[in-house]
């Protein structure tokens, strides 16, 4: 197992070329939960080989379904039908993953079997009484922590859960994304209303194996009237992993870059709005739909930023690109201001206070506010050691903040990068960041 990975990133440069970064991983997790549901053989491309989406490759591997790859992105799901999963052998461990076990949560209450879900530490801290609340409410079997954390227990309830129509307390597609697919297994109607759009690639991809879904302004609805029938899933470029680079070479002096078939959902675009909003040159090129999904090219070229008030109705489509959009705020001009952020303190990490700690360490005058922060940027930022305390996100926007700091940044607890975006460190690279990495003994391939 990973022990201790360690970036170094030296000061100066700029981020110059092209690239693709690697698949979608919302789509890759959800490709492998309803090809493996569906009648027929799916063949997926662009599936993201990172640790978080192979969890749920292999928990439905260990319920029986026969999934040949990932080779080059690519996989081919024997699909066993909504009623063929078989009970696993043992636990289901889904590592860092928080969509595997929200979304098999509501996936496995409906089944006439038992399963047990354990993650590891960091998933194991995280919370669950928004899932199971709701499902205990169609009649799920879900017994937690007493904190209401992993690991889960389910007694299937198959053929017993009722449908019902919730109205969702906080924005998260985990949540509708998890009671929809409990929907599919429950008597009558279930419906999700949310208080603020979400990313919505589960209603599209249902849609897409012909399942039906029913869509009212901000309600959705579903029940089991339904199969699923295979298709192919082409996934595009993840916005999430793209948003480092667009962060890169908009503070970075000289840089331009083009982000080749990154996928442009409205329910994901919340960071190229802000950045916009900020000042960025972002040009969005050669729009096109890929299987069902708004796909483009986007063009990054340096532009000075300026501080803002970030719209709360931007901040649940740009949940995951906050880490490294509080980087592009610490080098703008002036303050910017995020609120209604509180759901970034139960992330892989307290991602408001994990920052914060980090910015000021650098130099940056960072305050943590209950649900968001106040940034006051433009001065000069500085090296230092900062820890990513095992978020992705933390680790990988620290790196980016080093392509313009004035000594070098030393980032610490960076294995779980692996988790969402292997490839960061040689694509950093490539386009011109000044990363080196340092592994421990028990490390393969830093």
């Amino acid at each position: 197992m990973s022990k201790t990975i360690t970036f170094i990133v030296q000061p100066g440069g700029q981020l110059r070329g092209e690239a693709r970064v690697p698949g979608d991983k919302s789509m890759s997790h959800r490709s492998i939960m309803l090809g493996s549901l569906a009648e027929g053989v799916t063949h997926v491309k662009g599936f993201l080989e990172a640790e978080d989406a192979l969890a749920t490759l292999q928990a439905f591997r260990d319920m029986g379904v026969h999934i040949e790859g990932p080779i080059d992105g690519c996989v081919t799901i024997h699909g066993v039908g909504k009623h063929g999963l078989k009970p696993p052998q043992k636990e289901l461990y889904l590592g860092n993953s928080g969509t595997s076990m929200r979304l098999l949560s509501g996936l496995l209450a409906g089944q006439p079997f038992n399963t047990v879900l354990t993650g590891d530490k960091s998933l194991s801290g995280r919370p669950m009484k928004r899932v199971t609340e709701p499902l205990a409410a169609m009649g799920a079997d879900i017994k937690a922590t007493e904190k209401g954390t992993a690991p889960l227990v389910i007694t299937g309830q198959a053929g017993q859960l009722q449908g019902i129509d919730y109205t969702m307390p906080m924005a998260s597609a985990q949540v509708k994304s998890c009671l929809l697919l409990a929907g599919m297994y429950a008597q009558g109607e279930t419906s999700v209303t949310e208080p603020a759009p979400t990313r919505d690639h589960t209603e599209r991809m249902l849609s897409g194996f012909s399942y039906p879904v029913k869509q009212q302004g901000s309600k959705v609805s579903i029940t089991a009237e339904g199969k699923l029938t295979a298709t192919d899933i082409d996934v595009p470029s993840d916005i999430s992993s793209a948003a480092f680079f667009l962060v890169g070479a908009s503070i970075a002096p000289g840089s331009g870059i083009l982000l080749k078939h990154v996928g442009i959902n409205p329910t994901r675009t919340g960071v190229i709005s802000i950045l916009r909003l900020m000042g960025a040159s972002i040009e969005i090129l050669n729009e096109r739909v890929v299987g069902g999904e708004p796909v483009a090219d986007l063009h990054v070229v340096y532009k000075p930023l300026k501080g803002i008030d970030i719209p709360e109705e931007l901040v649940p489509l740009a949940i995951d690109e906050f880490p490294v959009l509080f980087v592009a705020a610490a080098y703008a001009e002036g303050q910017t201001r995020l609120s209604g952020a509180e759901e970034l303190r139960v992330k892989e990490s307290d991602r408001i206070q994990v920052m914060v700690d980090g910015l000021q360490i650098l130099g940056v005058a960072a305050k943590p506010t209950p649900d968001g922060m106040l940034i006051q940027g433009g001065g000069k930022i500085g090296g230092g050691v900062v820890t990513s305390h095992g978020d992705h996100r933390i680790a990988m926007a620290f790196a980016i903040a080093g392509l313009c700091a004035s000594a070098p940044i030393t980032i610490l607890d960076c294995a779980n990068v692996n988790t969402s975006f292997p490839e960061f460190k040689e694509l950093a690279r490539n386009l011109g960041l000044a990363l080196t990495c340092e592994d421990g003994a028990d490390v393969k391939g830093c």
